[in-house]
C-alpha cells in the first residue's frame, strides 16, 4: 500500500473531522443544540479514555501479560457504576463554581490558591507528556507498518508532522472562545464520531480474526498459551492497575474535561453509568483473541502492539487494515486533542495569566486586551505541549511497550486524587496540606517511575542498580529496601502512602483561612448549599465603571454589556450600570473564572475591589450549617425511633382491634342469651296459662308473678344496655352539683340494708368527714355504690366483711370499697369492666354483668374514675371524685335528661340486683 494512499486517506479523515466540528459549532452558535447535548454524545465523548494505548497497546499487553489488560478497564467500570455519585458531585461543583479544569477545581476548593493551581498544572503537564508521546508513538508505528522508512516516511518525521496536524486542529476548534468553561460542541461531537469509528474498526478486525483466521472462538481459545491465563496475572500488579485506572478516569485532565467541564446536564451521568462500561466491554471484547491469533500466526519477534494491523495485512485484507489504521488514528488523535485543550487552559489560566498580571498590574484596570492574550497563550500552550510530547517520544527511545508509558502517566495524575477527594468530602483539609501532599507524591513519582522510563534514551543504568552516589536505600525501584516488588506497584505504594500521610498530618496541625472555610462549606455541602451565594459572605467594594471595564477586557464588549444589563435588571434598575454590591462582584468573579480560572479571576477582581473580608456572621453561619447537619442527623435518628414506636403502637392497636372484634361478637352473643332467658320464661308460663284454663287460682297467680318478675328483669336489662350506650357515647350533658359524699353513702347502705342483712355481710365505715363535698349527681353516685355493695354480697360470700374508707386530698376525694372475699384474678383486672364480663371462676346468673361497666362510665362522666386496686386478699374498688372548683352558677348550662330517658328509668328502677 503506497504512502500517498495512506496520506490521502488520513487527510480525508481529518477533513471529515473538520467538517463535523464546523457544523456542530455553527449549530451551537445558532442555538440548535438538540442532539449536540444528548446523553449519547456525552457518553461517547467520555470514550476518549480509550486511546491509541487501548487500540494497539491493549493487544500488546494481552500478548505479553495475558488478562492483565482487563485491569485497565475495571477501574473506570467501578467508578462509573459504583461511584458515579462522586462524579455527580464534581459536575455540580463545576457548574456552580464555573470550574475550567481539575487544577481550577483543586485551587478553588483550597482558598482559590494559585500556587496550588500551578503545582497541579505542572504535575498534569509532566504526567500527560508521556501520554501524548504514547499517541505519537502509536501513530508512528502504525504508519511504519504500512509504509516503511524507505518509502519516504521516516518515523521521526511522521511523528513531527502528526503533532503539527493535531496542533492545527486543536487550535482551530479548541480555542475559538475565550470562555474555557463554555462547551466545545464542535470538538465534543468530533470526539463522539471518533469513538464510533474506533469501536467499529476494532470490532471489525476482531470478527475477521476470530472467524476468518482463528476458526471460531472455540478454536482461538483452544490455541491460547496457558501463560496468558495464568493466575499470576491477578496479583498485586492487577490491583495496582485497577486502582490507577480508577484514579485516572477522574484525574486525567482530558477525562475531567469531558466528564465535568463539558457536561451540560448532570442527569447524563445516569446514562453514562451503564453506557460507558458497556462501551468498554465491547472495545476490549476481541483484545485477547487478536493477541492469541497474532502469537500463533505471525513470525516470532513481531511487535504485539501492531497485531491489529499486521494480522489483516498478513491475510491480504488491505482495506480492513486501512480501516484499522483509521481506528487507531481516531483513538490517538481524540486523546491528544482533548488533553491539549484541557492542559492549555490550565497553563494559560494558572501560569501565563498570573505572570502577565504581575507585570501589567497597573494597566489591568483600564487597558490591555486580555481576550487576545488568553487566546494567544492557549494556542501557544497547545503547540508547546505537543512539542513536549514529541521530545519525550524521541528522548525515551521509542519504547516498544505502549502500555508501560500509559501507566507512567496514570501514576502521575493519581497524585491529585487524595487532595481532590478530601476537598469535596472533608472540611478539615487545608491548603498547606494539599500543597505538601501533592508535591511529595509528585516528587516520589518522578523519582521512582518517570526518570527510570528514560533509561533507554538517557542511559542511566547505574542509578537504577546502585542508587545515586551508590546509596542502595535510594534506588528508584527499590526505595528504602522495598525489593522484589513490581516497579509500578512500588511507585504507587510509596507515592500514595506519603501523599495521604502528609495530607492528613498537615491538615491536623494547620488551620484553614476564612476563605478556605467558606469554599469548603460550598464544596462539601454542594447539594444542600447550592442556593447560597458566596457574595453573601464576602464583603468587597468597587465602582461599577471599574468592574465593567474589567469585564469588557476579558469577556468582550457585547458579553460584558449583556451581563451588566442583566444585573441591572435584577436590581430593578431600568438602565445604566448596576449597583456594585457584593452579589454583583461575586457574579462577575464567577463569570471571569469561566475564562481565566478561579484563582486568576479572584486575583483580577482583587485588584479592582478592595477591602475583602469575610464577616464573623459568615463564619458563624458556616458553623451553624455544620451544627444543622448534626441536628438533622439527630432528627433523623429521632424520627426513626418514633417510626419504630409508632409501628409498635400500630401492632398493639391491631391486636386491640382484634380483641374488640371478639368482644363485640361475645357481647352480641351475651345480649342474645340474657334477653332470651326471661323471654323464654315469659313465653313458657304464658302458654301454660293460655292452654290450661282450669288451673288452680293459686298456681295461676304464681305463674303470673313469675311472668311479672321476668318482665321487670327484661325491662331492667334493656334499660341498662341503653343507659350504657348513652354513657359511652358522651352525648348526655351532665348537670353536676355539690354533693355530700357521706349522705350518698348513707343512702346506698339504706337501699342495700335488707340484702346485706340476709347475706350476713359485715360493713364498717371510716370516720365521717365533715367536708366530703364532691361534684356529681346524687342519684347516679348512689347507683355506683349500690352496685359495688351488691357485688360484694354476691361474690364475697356469707359472713364476709366490707370496709368503706374515705380519703380526702387537696385535688379530690377517693372512696375505697374493700371486701375480704376471693378477690379478682390479676389477669381480669380490666376484663371485669367489659360488658357482660365476669371474673373467671366467679360467674353468677343473677346479674347481666353490666353493673361495673355502667358504674365506670358514670364516674368518668363525673370527671372521676372507678378502678380495681391490687390486693393480697379480696377486691378493692376505688371511686375517685373531684372537689368543687367553681360555683355551680358559673358552670355552663347543660340539658337535663328527658323524663322518659333510660337514665331516668334506671334511677327509678334501682335495686340491689343492679
Amino acid at each position: 500500500m503506497s504512502s500517498n494512499l495512506i496520506i490521502g486517506v488520513c487527510t480525508a479523515y481529518v477533513v471529515l473531522l473538520f467538517a463535523v466540528a464546523f457544523v456542530a459549532d455553527r449549530r451551537a452558535r445558532r442555538g440548535r443544540l438538540d442532539w449536540l447535548q444528548s446523553p449519547l454524545v456525552y457518553t461517547l465523548s467520555i470514550s476518549v479514555y480509550c486511546t491509541g494505548w487501548t487500540f494497539y497497546g491493549a493487544v500488546g499487553s494481552a500478548a505479553r501479560s495475558g488478562l492483565e489488560f482487563v485491569a485497565i478497564y475495571t477501574g473506570p467500570v467501578i467508578v462509573f457504576i459504583g461511584w458515579w455519585w462522586f462524579l455527580r458531585k464534581l459536575v455540580r461543583i463545576g457548574r456552580l463554581q464555573r470550574i475550567t479544569s481539575i487544577a481550577d477545581l483543586v485551587s478553588s476548593r483550597y482558598g482559590k490558591s494559585n500556587t496550588l493551581a500551578v503545582l497541579v498544572t505542572v504535575l498534569a503537564v509532566v504526567a500527560s507528556t508521556p501520554y501524548i508521546a504514547l499517541q505519537l508513538q502509536s501513530l508512528t508505528l502504525s504508519f511504519t507498518v504500512f509504509a516503511p522508512a524507505r518509502e519516504g516516511i521516516p518515523p521521526d518525521g511522521a511523528g513531527f508532522w502528526i503533532a503539527a496536524g493535531l496542533a492545527l486542529f486543536t487550535i482551530l476548534f479548541g480555542t475559538r472562545n475565550v470562555d474555557a468553561n463554555e462547551r466545545h460542541h464542535g470538538v465534543v461531537t468530533a470526539i463522539a464520531l471518533e469513538a464510533v469509528i474506533k469501536l467499529v474498526a476494532l470490532v471489525a478486525v476482531g470478527l475477521f480474526v476470530v472467524f476468518g483466521l482463528g476458526g471460531g472462538p472455540g478454536q482461538v481459545f483452544a490455541d491460547m498459551p496457558p501463560a496468558l491465563a495464568a493466575p499470576e496475572s491477578f496479583g498485586a500488579r492487577w490491583l495496582t492497575i485497577t486502582l490507577l485506572s480508577a484514579a485516572a478516569v477522574i484525574c486525567l485532565p482530558r477525562m475531567f474535561q469531558v466528564t465535568v467541564v463539558e457536561n451540560v446536564d448532570e442527569r447524563h451521568l445516569a446514562t453514562a453509568a451503564w453506557a460507558f462500561p458497556l462501551y468498554l466491554l465491547l472495545i476490549c471484547l476481541f483484545v485477547l483473541p487478536i493477541a492469541v491469533t497474532g502469537l500463533a500466526l505471525l513470525p516470532a519477534g513481531s511487535n504485539p502492539d501492531m497485531f491489529v494491523l499486521t494480522l489483516p495485512l498478513m491475510a491480504g485484507q488491505d482495506v480492513l487494515a486501512l480501516v484499522a489504521l483509521i481506528g487507531g488514528f481516531s483513538s490517538a488523535t481524540s486523546m491528544v486533542i482533548v488533553a491539549t485543550i484541557a492542559l492549555s487552559t490550565m497553563v494559560s489560566n494558572h501560569i501565563i495569566m498570573p505572570i502577565w498580571l504581575r507585570f501589567t498590574s497597573d494597566e489591568t484596570k483600564t487597558s490591555g486586551d486580555v481576550r487576545a492574550m488568553l487566546l494567544i497563550s492557549r494556542r501557544a500552550s497547545i503547540i508547546v505541549l505537543l512539542l513536549l510530547g514529541y521530545v519525550y517520544f524521541r528522548a525515551s527511545g521509542g519504547s516498544a511497550a505502549l502500555a508501560s508509558i500509559g501507566l507512567v502517566a496514570f501514576t502521575g495524575v493519581a497524585q491529585i486524587l487524595p487532595s481532590l477527594v478530601a476537598g469535596v468530602f472533608w472540611r478539615g483539609a487545608t491548603r498547606p496540606a494539599a500543597l505538601a501532599a501533592i508535591a511529595a507524591g509528585f516528587a516520589i513519582w518522578v523519582y521512582t517511575l518517570l526518570l527510570p522510563s528514560f533509561e533507554a534514551g538517557l542511559g542511566a543504568p547505574g542509578i537504577l542498580a546502585h542508587g545515586p552516589w551508590g546509596i542502595a536505600a535510594l534506588r528508584p525501584q527499590a526505595l528504602f529496601g522495598l525489593e522484589g516488588v513490581d516497579p509500578l506497584a512500588h511507585a504507587l505504594f510509596w507515592s500514595m502512602s506519603v501523599n495521604v500521610a502528609v495530607l492528613v498530618g498537615v491538615s491536623l496541625v494547620t488551620l484553614p483561612s476564612p476563605l478556605e472555610r467558606l469554599q469548603a462549606a460550598l464544596f462539601v455541602d454542594v447539594f444542600r448549599m447550592q442556593t447560597v451565594a458566596p457574595g453573601a459572605y464576602i464583603r468587597r467594594y468597587a465602582t461599577s465603571e471599574d468592574l465593567f471595564t474589567l469585564a469588557q477586557r476579558i469577556l468582550g464588549t457585547v458579553p460584558a454589556h449583556r451581563l451588566f444589563t442583566e444585573l441591572a435588571r435584577d436590581q430593578g434598575l431600568p438602565a445604566g450600570l448596576p449597583r456594585p454590591d457584593d452579589a454583583l462582584i461575586e457574579r462577575l468573579e464567577r463569570d471571569l473564572a469561566g475564562a481565566v480560572g478561579a484563582a486568576s479571576a479572584h486575583a483580577m477582581v482583587g485588584q479592582i475591589a478592595s477591602g475583602e473580608t469575610i464577616s464573623m456572621d459568615a463564619l458563624i453561619s458556616i458553623a451553624d450549617e455544620t451544627a444543622q447537619i448534626v441536628e438533622y442527623s439527630h432528627r433523623l435518628e429521632e424520627k426513626s425511633r418514633e417510626l419504630e414506636e409508632t409501628a409498635a403502637e400500630l401492632r398493639l392497636a391491631n391486636i386491640r382491634l382484634q380483641e374488640l372484634g371478639e368482644q363485640r361478637d361475645a357481647f352480641l352473643a351475651q345480649v342474645s342469651h340474657e334477653l332470651r332467658t326471661p323471654m323464654t320464661s315469659i313465653r313458657s308460663f304464658s302458654d301454660i296459662l293460655r292452654e290450661n284454663r282450669d288451673l288452680p287460682p293459686e298456681q295461676a297467680r304464681r305463674f303470673l308473678g313469675i311472668i311479672n318478675d321476668e318482665s321487670q328483669r327484661l325491662t331492667r336489662l334493656l334499660d341498662e344496655i341503653l343507659d350504657l350506650g348513652f354513657l359511652e357515647s358522651r352525648r348526655v350533658a351532665w348537670e353536676l352539683e355539690e354533693v355530700d359524699l357521706e349522705d350518698v353513702l348513707d343512702r346506698a347502705l339504706s337501699a342495700t340494708e335488707a340484702l346485706t342483712a340476709r347475706s350476713g355481710l359485715r360493713i364498717t365505715r371510716s370516720p365521717r368527714q365533715r367536708d366530703a363535698v364532691v361534684m356529681a349527681q346524687r342519684d347516679r353516685l348512689a347507683q355506683v355504690f349500690i352496685n359495688l355493695i351488691s357485688n360484694a354480697v354476691k361474690y364475697a360470700g356469707s359472713e364476709a366483711a366490707l370496709a368503706l374508707t374515705i380519703h380526702a386530698g387537696p385535688g379530690g376525694i377517693t372512696v375505697d370499697v374493700a371486701d375480704d372475699g376471693p378477690g379478682v384474678p390479676a389477669g381480669d383486672a380490666e376484663q371485669i369492666f367489659e360488658k357482660f364480663a365476669r371474673a373467671r371462676g366467679l360467674s353468677d346468673s343473677r346479674g347481666a354483668g353490666l353493673g361495673l361497666p355502667i358504674s365506670r362510665e358514670i364516674m368518668r362522666n363525673f370527671g372521676g374514675d372507678l378502678t380495681l386496686r391490687s390486693s393480697r386478699r379480696g377486691a378493692i374498688f376505688r371511686v375517685s371524685l373531684a372537689r368543687p372548683a367553681a360555683p355551680a352558677a358559673a358552670r355552663p348550662p347543660a340539658a337535663r335528661p328527658r323524663a322518659d330517658s333510660p337514665q331516668t328509668r334506671v334511677r327509678a328502677a334501682t335495686s340491689p340486683e343492679t
